[in-house]
């Protein structure tokens, strides 16, 4: 009870009313009196204060976000109120969750936070929000066959989140939408262009080429059989080209491999070429 008490003071009194502030922290447009001694938990805050210079009875720093756009600033705020009381863990939610993920990462030391962070965004991944976890992914970077290597993840805020959040973005497109669709219960369903095979078809219609490629090619991949696959494929192709795959000069195809491709890989093979520029003939 006592150890409460004094969490809940520190909180309070500490970080919403900044008494007894000995360090003033600038971020965004915002400003934070706050106390070295709870920064110093964090090793990028107890780094910027130690190398900052002092000058009086307060030490400034300033906490640089231009290159970490996904720390908002209530992700933040939310973590560094962390610093002081685990009480910040209940104001994460689905749509300030990947903020409070991001900024958590940033300020390091803080497994607790970003492990709930990462399952408020894990969890808040759904039909109507896998447009806005699509256009996330395609900013992370990856190698070529879509996977991050540990310097990959190094150059994203996320760390090795980064990957996590990516394996459950290909895990909902293959696996829980499909069966959320019920798009695998009936083959005769998929081919007649009910609402669920057009809702599947304008999702995948939006990711990027490469989880495109191994999501539609992957054999937890069950929406029907492989002739059934290969005609979802040719309609999503079409529609891309429409749309993510337009003015981008490469042409996305998909074949089906004659006698059901190797045994236990895929007989649908999606691949992407660069369009060759028409060469003109000057007359002398």
């Amino acid at each position: 009870m006592h150890n409460e008490e004094i969490v809940h003071h520190l909180y309070h009194a500490g970080f919403q009313t900044g008494n007894y502030a000995d360090t003033i922290l600038h971020v965004h447009q915002n400003t934070y009196r706050l106390h070295a001694i709870i920064l110093s938990k964090s090793p990028l805050l107890a780094h910027l204060m130690s190398t900052s210079p002092q000058s009086g009875a307060q030490r400034v720093i300033y906490v640089q976000l231009e290159h970490d756009p996904e720390v908002t600033q209530e992700g933040f705020a939310i973590a560094l109120g962390y610093l002081y009381s685990s009480v910040s863990l209940s104001l994460i939610r689905p749509d300030n969750a990947r903020g409070v993920l991001a900024a958590g990462c940033l300020l390091g030391g803080m497994d607790e936070l970003c492990g709930y962070a990462y399952d408020a965004c894990r969890q808040s991944i759904n039909v109507e929000t896998i447009n806005e976890w699509l256009e996330f992914i395609d900013t992370i970077p990856s190698s070529p066959d879509g996977s991050l290597t540990p310097e990959l993840s190094l150059a994203s805020v996320f760390g090795h989140f980064a990957q996590r959040l990516r394996d459950d973005v290909f895990h909902f497109l293959v696996v829980t939408l499909p069966n959320a669709l019920e798009i695998n219960s009936s083959e005769s369903d998929l081919s007649q262009g009910h609402t669920s095979r057009d809702t599947l078809l304008r999702v995948f219609s939006l990711v990027p080429f490469d989880m495109f490629k191994s999501a539609v090619e992957s054999r937890a991949f069950e929406i029907g059989s492989d002739q059934t696959r290969f005609k979802f494929a040719k309609d999503v192709i079409e529609m891309r080209k429409k749309g993510i795959a337009r003015g981008h000069g490469a042409e996305e195809t998909v074949v089906l491999a004659f006698g059901g491709g190797h045994p236990g890989g895929s007989a649908v093979h999606v691949t992407r070429k660069i369009r060759k520029r028409p060469l003109w003939k000057v007359n002398s």
